[in-house]
């Protein structure tokens, strides 16, 4: 099977890293935004300068029939994905009681129902090839939970439990399942903290510095590689230490 990669949400940061490191390593590349056109765009032209195979296709990954016409396009143009990066994701900080049903929904209809739509989406052709591998992009939060950030929280648990059950579920089928959660990593979402609080989240951890979106690509790589042939339903975490 071809090695052909769709990242989610991958025009910047984690997805964008993630993007680079597995067109580094052959795959053909389908980088995926919802409104940075500009930097998708961008992204491409800097991979098939250097040789690599990279297209950009939008679609809101809470809408089904935006992701069944995104992997269409994918398939079309490279072949079927054996590789699904879900990394679309929101996330903010409220006190639960400010939390309103349309932020909550929100939340929801693009961290986990986006897994949903996509692994859906590719899902029948991974089956047909028996062997595909999926990757979803969790959080640290999801395993231990954070004041504030119960919504964000609750969404990547939900991610963590769809993992699990769905490597049970696929393995007999060859098609591995796994997680990775990254700690507190160096992208915009950080942009909202004030500047004061970064050198404290990083002398919190342990390894003394924040992550960066190249430690979790590194981690994706790794969980999309042989290497990683017989590992399924797990979750690695990627935070210097920080939930130790």
């Amino acid at each position: 099977m071809e090695k052909i990669a769709l990242v989610t949400g991958s025009s910047r940061g984690i997805g964008r890293a993630a993007v680079r490191k597995l067109a580094a390593a052959g795959y053909a590349v389908c980088i995926n935004y919802r409104e940075r056109q500009d930097c998708a765009d961008a992204l491409v032209e800097e991979l098939t300068a250097a040789g690599q195979r990279a297209m950009a296709v939008q679609a809101d990954v809470s809408v089904r029939q935006q992701v069944n016409d995104m992997v269409r396009r994918v398939e079309d143009a490279f072949g079927p994905v054996s590789l699904l990066v879900n990394n679309a994701g929101v996330a903010g900080q409220a006190l639960f009681q400010d939390i309103s049903d349309e932020l909550w929904h929100r939340y929801f209809s693009v961290n986990v129902d986006g897994a949903f739509h996509t692994i859906q989406a590719v899902l029948p052709r991974m089956l047909h090839e028996h062997e595909g591998c999926i990757v979803n992009i969790s959080s640290i939060w999801g395993l231990r939970g954070a004041s504030c950030e119960v919504t964000y929280a609750a969404t990547k648990a939900a991610l963590i439990g769809l993992t699990r059950s769905l490597a049970a579920e696929l393995a007999p089928s060859g098609i591995r399942v796994n997680c990775v959660a990254p700690g507190v990593i160096r992208t915009d979402m950080l942009n909202a903290l004030p500047p004061a609080v970064l050198p404290q989240l990083a002398e919190e951890t342990p390894l003394g510095r924040l992550g960066t979106p190249e430690d979790i690509a590194e981690a994706v790589a790794f969980l999309a590689d042989r290497r990683a042939s017989f590992i399924t339903g797990q979750v690695l975490t990627v935070d210097g230490g920080f939930i130790l």
